[in-house]
């Protein structure tokens, strides 16, 4: 009787038991499943990742290369643009030194009209018409003639030297065969064409031009302020050709 009644009680036991066991298994395959997917998307994550790495590396290689150019650009700029301001500082001290030159070879002048400055880079020779001119006349007496030959003996030194004259007159009407434009105009010419024949002035450096009455420095309501218009203005420029050169390649 005791052997019939544990029978059924270990058959119970192994039941329960293997039970147990199949429930755990079936939960670790769950959870390995799981971890499977886990490390599925995190497999794809992670060449996601890498992939934008790549992306992100060849961008910044792109920019780097482009910033490398950029300042390799920039620094070939900023070297040519030393070599402008050096020209023109070089320019700049050759032209103080042409003005002082001049001032002290028209000294004899001054008292009669004659005025030496330097102005924004260039250089400028006023030279009163009284000086120059008999009054309402483009034509050219002594005086003015042995200012000119000074003068001209100086731009000779400086051959690279571009000379612009420009005739000025004051606000009266000029009456005798023409107006103030001729009368201004035939007077820087005749400026020019003395320039160029009798001191042989490079005539490809040199320009002429008629302002009349419109370029005034003083008051055209006075005897002294039209005094002061009447004169001829004979500006010195440097050499520009290069700069322009340079200014071309630096672009």
């Amino acid at each position: 009787m005791l052997r019939i009644a544990i029978l059924p009680i270990a058959v119970l036991v192994v039941s329960l038991t293997s039970s147990c066991g199949k429930k755990k298994i079936e939960a670790a395959q769950s959870q390995v499943s799981q971890l499977q997917a886990r490390n599925s998307e995190l497999e794809s994550n992670v060449a996601t990742l890498q992939k934008q790495a790549t992306d992100y590396q060849s961008q910044y290689n792109s920019v780097k290369d482009e910033y490398d150019k950029y300042k390799a650009s920039c620094q070939q700029k900023e070297a040519q643009l030393e070599e402008i301001r050096a020209v023109l500082t070089d320019e700049a001290n050759s032209l103080m030194k042409l003005q002082e030159l001049l001032e002290n070879a028209l000294a004899e002048f001054k008292d009669k009209g004659v005025d030496v400055y330097y102005r924004e880079g260039l250089v400028h020779v006023s030279m009163a018409d009284q000086l120059l001119y008999k009054s309402g006349s483009s034509a050219l007496g002594e005086e003015g003639k042995r200012a000119l030959g000074t003068l001209a003996n100086v731009l000779n030194e400086y051959p690279k030297l571009k000379v612009i004259v420009l005739g000025n007159t004051d606000n009266v009407k000029y009456k005798k065969g023409g107006d103030n434009w001729t009368l201004s105009t035939e007077r820087a010419n005749g400026v020019v064409r003395f320039l160029r024949e009798k001191y042989n002035v490079e005539p490809t450096r040199l320009t002429s031009a008629g302002k009349a009455m419109f370029n005034p420095i003083a008051d055209n309501s006075t005897a002294e302020g039209r005094a002061k218009n009447r004169r001829t203005d004979i500006i010195l420029n440097p050499d520009i050709d290069r700069l322009w050169e340079m200014a071309r390649q630096n672009k």
